[in-house]
């Protein structure tokens, strides 16, 4: 009679036991990651610090060409995504790599962007037009 005593009230503990447990939570689903800014195949216009309205693209490969509107070869150079940052590396002078600060904008809309100098400047987004170096 003991043993069945015994026997029925460890069947009923181990029986509790597995209703007693809580119910596994689903693994929460990951945030959807922001898409990365991507700097290939964009255009640009701002006005620089010499005053001059300036037109810029970058193609597909990350070549940039900067123009002023009205024409004029004013640099290009190799461009790159970097920890976030838009950094440049002009051909024509030797100030190095500077990098700006960035954050995905569509076409038409335009960005405050601070190089890694402190320099500012107003970016506006424009349509791509592929620019191509003077002749």
């Amino acid at each position: 009679m003991r043993l069945t005593f015994c026997l029925t009230a460890a069947s009923l503990l181990v029986a509790g036991s597995a209703f007693a447990q809580p119910a596994a939570m689903p693994a929460p689903t990951p945030a959807a990651a922001p898409a990365a800014f991507q700097l290939n195949e964009t255009s640009w216009t701002y006005t620089d610090s010499k005053g001059t309205k300036v037109k810029e693209s970058i193609d597909a490969k990350g070549n940039f060409i900067a123009q002023s509107v009205d024409g004029k070869h004013l640099d290009h150079g190799i461009s790159l995504m970097k920890s976030g940052k838009a950094c440049f590396t002009s051909a024509m002078t030797k100030e190095g790599e500077i990098c700006w600060t960035t954050k995905p904008v569509a076409v038409g809309q335009s960005l405050d962007t601070v190089s890694d100098k402190g320099e500012k400047l107003t970016v506006l987004r424009t349509a791509y037009v592929p620019l191509s170096m003077p002749k």
